[in-house]
């Protein structure tokens, strides 16, 4: 991805079971006779081929907005749920624009329900105790911090400005699909790309200057 910010972008690795398995609970809710046994139903292709597609985009958007781990899991649940229960509606060539659409309402009604995401921060009591930590475990550290670090400062950024921020810096959208994407104008989302980023970067300076002590 970008590196302007030294933000790496790792992919969410999920297995093609685990998402299928979504797609399936999916599929039960949507059924006519919810009392049918699962086995005999069919699993919409269309379904299948979209939480495939887009199971990963799904979790590290929800993830960006806010929504930490172990809520993730259910709130990309959710997300595809919801889309089985509208699936008739979504025009061929739409659904990555429709999925985020119901993305963001997802992060907002989960944030609203925990008050306030979760934040994973890295305590004392997690750090190696040993005289000389290995390489890897301060390397683990780093990142938990580095992590943690991002997610507090995307969680105190507008949520238009965060949204903008998260679909160009770590999903490496274009201008104009995000423009897309939302259905605003591409100078809108310049400007709340333009905001995000002095967001950041003013935030990022802050924590330098107090680790620095200044």
């Amino acid at each position: 991805m970008r590196d302007d910010f030294g933000i790496a972008r790792a992919p969410i690795r999920h297995s093609a079971h685990k998402v299928v398995m979504f797609a399936v609970r999916a599929a039960d809710l949507t059924a006519d006779d919810k009392r049918e046994a699962p086995a005999v139903r069919t699993l919409d292709p269309r379904l299948q081929a979209l939480a495939l597609e887009h199971y990963d985009f799904v979790w590290r958007s929800l993830r960006r907005l806010g929504i930490t781990p172990p809520e993730t899991d259910d709130a990309t649940q959710q997300v595809f749920l919801t889309l089985s229960l509208k699936l008739s509606s979504v025009r061929e060539g739409e659904e990555r624009s429709y999925i985020f659409g119901i993305v963001m309402r997802v992060a907002a009604r989960v944030r609203r329900n925990y008050a306030t995401a979760r934040k994973r921060e890295v305590s004392e009591g997690d750090a190696p105790e040993s005289l000389s930590p290995s390489p890897t475990a301060e390397t683990s550290l780093s990142r938990a911090q580095a992590r943690a670090m991002i997610d507090d400062i995307l969680a105190k950024m507008s949520e238009e400005r965060r949204i903008v921020f998260v679909l160009f810096e770590l999903e490496e959208l274009s201008q104009p699909e995000i423009a897309e994407l939302l259905d605003v104008p591409i100078g809108t989302v310049a400007s709340r790309l333009r905001r995000a980023r002095e967001d950041f970067e003013a935030a990022v300076a802050r924590i330098r200057a107090k680790r620095q002590g200044v």
